[in-house]
This record gives structure tokens, sequence and C-alpha cells, in this order.
């Protein structure tokens, strides 16, 4: 058992089990939210703690009608720096890249961010599958997929993505999310390797990060 393993609670009986080891070392975290998913956020990154040894890139469905505060908001809520991404920027180690409202966020081959105005994905842009499937293309077994409360299904397809490349898919509990319907489409899929309570996924992040490896 590695210590990464020993660093997860044991799901019950009305959790998916944990199906196989995690990968590492890990290269990155992404996370998609929705509705509910500032306080979410707020949560998740507030507990990282003050320093990482990778870059979070979030997906948050925003309205692209309004000016967002959302890096602002983040970054009076948890120890890390929290910017809106920028096209052709490297990710940060322990800087967390927001997909500016109205955009979608991918990295490339070469390891940089990309922002793209096409088509909206599930009827939203950003969206996380796009985000969770260039970060499996660009990292493989080295990434961290988070799904947290959002309504509809954006994600799901992602999380196979990550899946299907050897990484690690964790899911906010669809019982106690705020709004269920985006963790529970995760869950759905069978690629998710860890459904937790909010309150367990930070815990459960740093556990695989500073695994022997990393």
């Amino acid at each position: 058992m590695t210590a990464a393993q020993r660093n997860v609670p044991k799901p019950d009986a009305d959790h998916p089990s944990v199906g196989r080891a995690p990968a590492g070392p890990f290269g990155v975290v992404a996370v998609a939210s929705s509705a509910g998913g500032i306080q979410a956020l707020s949560a998740l990154l507030g507990a990282l703690g003050p320093e990482l040894s990778v870059p979070v890139l979030v997906v948050q469905h925003l309205d692209p009608r309004h000016r967002t505060v959302i890096a602002d908001v983040l970054n009076r809520r948890t120890d890390l720096p929290v910017v809106l991404a920028t096209a052709g920027e490297k990710p940060v180690p322990g800087t967390v890249h927001i997909a500016p409202p109205g955009r979608h966020l991918l990295i490339g081959s070469d390891g940089d961010l990309t922002l793209s105005d096409a088509e909206l994905v599930h009827f939203v842009r950003p969206s996380a599958d796009l985000l969770f499937e260039s970060v499996a293309g660009s990292y493989g077994p080295r990434a961290i997929a988070c799904v947290l409360t959002g309504t509809g299904v954006d994600g799901a397809m992602g999380v196979e993505a990550v899946h299907s490349r050897g990484g690690t898919v964790i899911a906010e509990d669809p019982r106690t999310a705020e709004f269920s319907g985006m963790p529970q489409a995760a869950v759905n899929t069978g690629a998710v390797d860890f459904v937790l309570p909010l309150v367990e996924i930070a815990a459960v992040v740093r556990g695989l990060l500073d695994a022997p490896g990393q």
C-alpha cells in the first residue's frame, strides 16, 4: 500500500471502491465546478495549503456577460495565488489558473495554456470536458481531475479521458454536494477513483501529491 492510499479514507458500501493504485508523480490538478462552485472552490483551494508542487487549472461556469471577480474572491480564501488564465503562458506550480468567462481553457502539447472561443460544449464555455481531455493528452497518468458541485453533465466525458490515460479522478460525493448533477454524471461513467465529501478532497489531493516519488 502506498502512502497516498493510506491517506485516503476507506470507501463504505455506498461508495465506489478505489479501483487502482494512484498514478504518479503528478504534474497537474484540474478542477471543474458550476452551480455552487465558488463556495466549493473556496473550501478545496483553502484547504490545499500554501504550497503545491503542481499547478491547478480550474473551469468554473461563469456568466460571460459580466466582468468576473472570481480570482479576487478566491485570493482572499486561499494561500495559493489565483489568476485568470492567459493564453500562451505556462502553468505555474502552486498557482491556480482559472478559465476566463466565455473562453475554453486547454493545455497544449507544448505545455502552454490556450484559450479558445470555439463552440459551446454541453451548452457551456468554458468546458470541463475540453480541459480534462487536454490535460489527459498532455499529462497522461500524471493528471488529477476533480469534479465538484454543479448541474448538467460537463466533465463526464473528460474524466473518462483522464481515466483512460491512467490519470486519477476524484468526484465530490453527489449525496452531499450542493448540486449533484456534475459529480453524479462523473460517477456514472465508472471512471472515478475516489468519491468523497468536499471537506475530504483537499487532504486526498495532498496525499497523492506528497506520496513518495513526487
